[in-house]
Formats: C-alpha cells, sequence, structure tokens
C-alpha cells in the first residue's frame, strides 16, 4: 500500500495486481530484476520416515527419487485423472518434504495429502500462514540476492544454486531457505521465510532491487510472463476437466509406479486426447482472451482460449487455447472470435519467448 499497489482480492489474500505500470513491471524481469510477494502461496510440509513413499502415493512423479536439495514439478491427480493442482516440490531431506500449492488451490491439496498419507509413516503440516514467500525474477535476481548474503563463501553459493534446486541460507541477516524455479521465463530465486520476518526481509530485497534497476511487481505482469514462457496456469489450462496428456504434460506422470488417479491416467495414455493444449499466435494489436471460441478456416468451431495476451516482449497477441487434435498442427491458419470479429491466429510450439 505504501508503494501506490493497486490491490485485488486472490483466492481470499490482498494482493498487488500492480503497483505502477503493468508494462513497466513486465518489462523489468525481462531486462533487470521484479520483485513479487507471493505469500498467498501455500506451503505444505510432508515429513516422516515414509514422506518419500507417501508422496509417490499422492502424486503422478516419483518425489521419493530426487535428492536432497532439488525439486520436481508434478500433479495432484483424482482417482479420473483429472488435475486437482500442479505442484513444485522441494525435497529438504531425505525424509522431509515442503510441497508448494497454488493459492487458490491450498486447501484442496491439504486435504488430499492428508487422506493419501493415512496408510504411510509420514505427517502433513499447513505452514502457510507461518510462512512468507518474496521472490526476486530476472537477468539481475542474482546479484540481488548477493548483495544480501552474509560473506563471499555465501555469495558463491547462491551462484553455484542450480535450477530447480534449494538450499538453506541466511539472506538480510535472515534464516531462509532459498530456492531457483520461478514461473516467468527468466532466472529467479524464491525466499521463503517464518512470516514475522516478512517485512524485515522485504524492506532488505526491496532497495537491492531498485539499486539495480527494478522494480517491484504484481500479479498482472506475473500473469503475461508466464504466458509467454508457455507456463499454464490452474484454471485456465489446468483443471479437474483436463488430464495431463491434454495438457502436454505425460512427461510427468510415471505410470511404472502406484498412485492415486493411475489406472484412469494409464488408459487415457493409450488414446489421443480429443483436444490438445496449444500455442497460438497473432497479427495486430488485439489480443484473445480466455473463453473464446476458435474456429478452423471453414468457419466451424474446433477449440477454446483459455489464456491470451497482447505480449508484451514479442509485440504481438499469443495465447494458449484447447484445440482439436486435427487441427493442432504448427501453421496451421486459425480464426479466433473476439467478440463477434474473426481474428487470424496460427497455431505455433511455445514457449513463446525464452531467455538466452
Amino acid at each position: 500500500m505504501a508503494l501506490g499497489a493497486r490491490l485485488t482480492d486472490f483466492a481470499g489474500w490482498n494482493m498487488p495486481l500492480k503497483y505502477t505500470s503493468e508494462l513497466a513491471e513486465h518489462q523489468a524481469v525481462r531486462t533487470t530484476v521484479g520483485l513479487f510477494d507471493l505469500s498467498h502461496m501455500g506451503e505444505i510440509r510432508v515429513s516422516g520416515p515414509q514422506a518419500g513413499a507417501a508422496l509417490d502415493h499422492a502424486l503422478v512423479g516419483r518425489l521419493s527419487a530426487i535428492k536432497p536439495g532439488r525439486a520436481k514439478y508434478s500433479l495432484l491427480c483424482d482417482a479420473n485423472g483429472g488435475i486437482l493442482d500442479d505442484l513444485v516440490t522441494y525435497k529438504i531431506a531425505d525424509d522431509e518434504f515442503l510441497v508448494i500449492a497454488n493459492a487458490s488451490n491450498t486447501g484442496v491439496v491439504l486435504a488430499a495429502l492428508t487422506d493419501r498419507v493415512l496408510d504411510f509413516d509420514a505427517t502433513v503440516t499447513d505452514e502457510t500462514g507461518q510462512t512468507a514467500l518474496i521472490a526476486a525474477q530476472g537477468p539481475a535476481s542474482q546479484a540481488v540476492i548477493q548483495s544480501l548474503a552474509d560473506d563471499q563463501d555465501a555469495r558463491d553459493a547462491v551462484a553455484a544454486l542450480r535450477y530447480y534446486a534449494c538450499m538453506p541460507a541466511r539472506i538480510a541477516g535472515l534464516d531462509v531457505l532459498l530456492a531457483r524455479t520461478g514461473y516467468t521465463g527468466e532466472d529467479g530465486f524464491e525466499v521463503y521465510v517464518a512470516a514475522d520476518d516478512a517485512v524485515r526481509l522485504w524492506n532488505a530485497l526491496y532497495p537491492a532491487t531498485e539499486a539495480a534497476g527494478g522494480r517491484a511487481a504484481g500479479l498482472a505482469c506475473r500473469d503475461t510472463l508466464r504466458l509467454e514462457a508457455g507456463m499454464p496456469l490452474y484454471g485456465n489450462e489446468l483443471s479437474l476437466e483436463t488430464d495431463p496428456y491434454a495438457a502436454r504434460l505425460g512427461r510427468v506422470v510415471q505410470l511404472d509406479k502406484t498412485f492415486v488417479g493411475q489406472e484412469a491416467l494409464a488408459l487415457a495414455a493409450q488414446d489421443q486426447p480429443a483436444r490438445l493444449l496449444t500455442g497460438l499466435t497473432g497479427e495486430g494489436r488485439r489480443a484473445a482472451r480466455a473463453g473464446n471460441v476458435v474456429l478452423n478456416s471453414a468457419g466451424e468451431p474446433v477449440g477454446v482460449i483459455t489464456s491470451g495476451a497482447l505480449s508484451p516482449t514479442l509485440g504481438r497477441p499469443i495465447a494458449l487455447a484447447y484445440v482439436d487434435r486435427d487441427e493442432a498442427v504448427e501453421a496451421a491458419s486459425l480464426q479466433v472470435d473476439v467478440r463477434g470479429t474473426l481474428l487470424p491466429f496460427t497455431v505455433s510450439p511455445y514457449p513463446f519467448y525464452k531467455r538466452s
């Protein structure tokens, strides 16, 4: 509020939609660094001697196989193979994992994990209310984090942290879990800290971000950044009505283990999805939006837009859509009905943007 943020309700949290300009915040992440308050994300700890086995049963991936200090992207599905949420899970130790849930799904994920570990020697603990998350994203994010590390050894450890990895660290004199994952298509760091220390951490990171030429960034630019990077959003590209194969996420499903939804997904893996998640690019300056109908060259409905925007980086409309499999062919010409106007779009591979 002190920074003049435009606030909005998101899953019961009062969140900054933008501070100044959505475009300026987007460009800061692409060129220098943006600082995000992401404390609405859910943090759920799964611990105990059989924590890894419990998560193998609960999720479509094999979480027990990753090494301590690494992270894995996976899906939580129901018995029918529908997606309850997509998750990043950090393996803190052999018997301890931290599962990060989307804010709107934290309760669903907590309930599902609690139920699915009942037959295992493992405990599920909701730490969302006690945990804050601040993320620095962009080419200068490493320099910002390093500037607040205790000494040269700590700065070297920040530089050595691999993508999809985490480690305990001291940043701005605070004990944190430092991760290098991200949801923007850029290099970036997530800093998990006790909620009571959140303001102190922000008040250290924000001046360092400004000194690097960056700025505070809100949820609006986060959406355009993740869309350029071709990253799905729960509620748009992912839902109970979609399975991993239609969403082109079959690679994260490990069918050679027992998990909730395995039978349904084994059958789905044998069939071709009727519709596939597909990238589209347009011309001009008018963007397609979620819910717009996609049509083929004959004017027949063949799909629906799930996310769309005018890409600030590329300067052209981009979108993700579920499109009939036979029409989801690279370079195919399609149309999108945007409030009664048919706009030309081309099937294009995504991500639409990749950092150099």
